[in-house]
């Protein structure tokens, strides 16, 4: 049986502190902060026990060598605040030193915060930067913020971005948030809209695209997503906000939160967006190169949700200016080549 739950002093409420005991070199006690208060035992140690397989982290829990106030647990048990961990000696495997971001990185990103309060960040997150590291990308935006907040128990996203897309993303800086934000978007509460430039004539009346979708993994690793009967069920709505000679500003809603989803679904329907590497053919890339388009147009302008309080938070990202250049020049009676 656990003993009962300790009441968390002062120095130890709203921070995790860690210090050695007496006569068991390398023991840590951990006292929970009110962050991470209905974290699973098991992921906290995941979190904390870098380069430790997760089979040895439930070994050392079924044989109660980590404790939570002096009592044995299961991994399932959820963390209270101000729990404290007894988390024992063990032996982590050699990493290679995390990368640090550096200033002009920092301050881009500083630069991008559009809301922080409440337990919630919304960034702007620009073209280029992966929301997170891994498959060959050793930084990405959630990497950037832990180091920028480092007294911030908890930094988490929330829903993600593709790497070459642009906008509003939401960060969690508490569980409770992130689980009921989580469950808004499940749900489909949460509200989010994309600006798509598309190449060629969008069809009139084509306000909704349902087609199922299904990934594939190439042998090189990249992703790729094709319209398949046997793919999952996927939808898209589009809204027509502009049309220009040989391609057409949209306005999409995703339904459903699928890989590459309003990519996939435009190219679908004969319009595939401008400056998609992966979708759109080289030619047509090269037509809107010429009106100063270098990235993928597709950027999330508006992302809206309630919070745990019942607070409805809604925020817009600006188009950043190259995007906005694009739009200007094609306003201005730029003409794009034949092939787009």
């Amino acid at each position: 049986m656990r003993s009962k739950h300790p009441s968390a002093d002062a120095s130890g409420a709203g921070k995790s502190v860690a210090t050695p005991t007496s006569g068991a070199p390398g023991v840590q006690f951990l006292t929970v902060p009110g962050e991470l208060a209905g974290q699973r035992i098991d992921n906290f140690l995941q979190a904390r026990l870098k380069g430790v397989p997760r089979s040895r982290i439930y070994r050392i829990l079924r044989k109660g060598e980590v404790r939570v106030n002096k009592g044995r647990v299961k991994a399932e048990y959820k963390l209270q605040a101000g729990d404290v961990v007894r988390v024992p000696p063990v032996r982590t495997a050699e990493q290679a030193p995390a990368p640090v971001a550096g200033d002009q990185l920092r301050q881009l990103v500083q630069e991008s915060i559009l809301y922080d309060a409440n337990g919630l960040l919304v960034i702007n997150k620009p073209a280029g930067l992966a929301v997170h590291g891994g498959s060959g990308v050793r930084l990405g935006l959630i990497e950037v913020l832990r180091q920028m907040f480092p007294e911030s128990q908890f930094m988490e996203l929330v829903h993600r971005l593709d790497r070459d897309t642009s906008g509003a993303i939401m960060v969690a800086r508490k569980r409770s948030v992130l689980k009921h934000v989580q469950t808004e978007l499940r749900g489909g509460r949460m509200e989010k809209s994309y600006l798509a430039l598309a190449a060629g004539k969008w069809p009139r009346g084509r306000r909704v695209v349902e087609a199922p979708l299904r990934k594939n993994t190439l042998k090189s690793g990249e992703r790729m997503v094709s319209v398949d009967p046997e793919g999952k069920a996927s939808e898209t709505r589009f809204q027509v906000l502009e049309r220009f000679s040989g391609a057409t500003l949209l306005a999409a809603e995703p339904v459903t939160g699928r890989t590459h989803q309003i990519r996939v679904h435009a190219q679908f329907v004969g319009c595939p967006l401008a400056g998609d590497a992966k979708y759109t053919a080289d030619d047509v890339n090269k037509a809107f190169r010429a009106v100063g388009l270098k990235r993928l147009f597709l950027h999330s302008a508006l992302v809206g949700c309630t919070l745990p309080d019942g607070q409805k938070v809604k925020v817009e990202a600006p188009l950043s200016e190259e995007l906005e250049l694009v739009l200007s020049n094609l306003r201005s009676g730029a003409e794009l080549p034949a092939q787009a």
